[in-house]
């Protein structure tokens, strides 16, 4: 693998995560601000604008640049497995180098000092999750998380006997209560099962997902346009001032559980849903997709 080329490439890719949209959700917030009116529709035109001018001028189209969060998925075919472990030097080093280049706001402090490192570089941090899939390429992806999104985060260790009624009772519940704080309209990822850590690790890769794109399982796929729509009946609209649009989305992963018991996480993301994809493919090449 050519790591100074991958470097590189995710320099670029984190500055142009944090600076525009995924088209998906870009679209989502043009076709939210057509149908809202009054307050709703003057907060999504402030949104577009940040975008606009992000985009213009290559600035964040928030303050919060995010902790470094990455997924990195390694086909079970890829040629350099030798050299997987290189990786982690390599995204350390971009972060490091994109929080002077782009600029990234500096967001890792120390639990206990408060001391701030200033690099974005830290204890866990970058924080990366590593997973296999079939293939010969490796995906990055890269989630640039904010502070006041991740706050409205919640794990639920439900009554197994609550059921799917239960599941839908809390997520709806969550997102009515939180109001405007996580910065509607947002993503929603809800992470079923496994145990308490698995559930919030597959939500958080739930919002990964771009928006509009449903689950491969017809029922978790419905399960998510009812939890959309159903959210949207809410009332909470854009920064919570009211409207038809409180979230983009609601999507959901799931993991076999306990019999004993049933974890529902529940990741909340803003409206800036920032992040970039790395793709190496098994020659090396470096692609970034947006």
């Amino acid at each position: 693998m050519d790591l100074e080329s991958i470097e590189s490439n995710l320099v670029k890719a984190i500055g142009k995560s944090v600076t525009t949209l995924p088209q998906p959700t870009l679209n989502a917030l043009k076709q939210a601000m057509e149908e809202e009116e009054g307050s709703a529709k003057v907060q999504l035109e402030a949104m577009l604008e940040a975008v606009e001018i992000g985009e213009r001028d290559g600035v964040p189209i928030c303050q919060d640049t995010g902790i470094p969060t990455f997924f990195i998925k390694i086909g079970r075919s890829f040629p350099d497995m030798s050299e997987i472990g290189m990786l982690e030097k390599t995204l350390i080093n971009a972060i490091e180098k994109a929080t002077e280049e782009v600029p990234l706001r500096p967001n890792t402090v120390h639990p206990i000092t408060g001391k701030n490192p200033g690099n974005n570089i830290g204890e866990h941090v970058p924080y990366v999750d590593w997973t296999f899939q079939e293939g010969d390429n490796i995906e990055i992806y890269y989630l640039p998380k904010g502070g006041g999104s991740e706050n409205m985060c919640q794990l639920t260790m439900m009554t197994p006997g609550r059921g799917l009624k239960g599941v839908k009772e809390i997520v709806l519940e969550r997102i009515a209560t939180m109001e405007g704080k996580p910065c509607p309209p947002t993503v929603i990822g809800v992470g079923l099962g496994g145990g308490s850590n698995i559930a919030m690790n597959l939500a958080k890769e739930a919002i990964m997902r771009p928006v509009g794109e449903r689950h491969d399982e017809e029922e978790i796929s419905n399960l998510e346009s009812e939890l959309k729509e159903r959210a949207n009946k809410l009332g909470v609209g854009p920064m919570g001032v009211g409207g038809k649009t409180t979230v983009l989305d609601v999507h959901l992963e799931y993991a076999h559980r306990h019999p004993a018991s049933f974890p529902v996480g529940i990741v909340v993301q803003c409206w800036a849903n920032r992040r970039a994809f790395v793709n190496i493919d098994s020659k090396g090449s470096v692609e970034v997709v947006y």
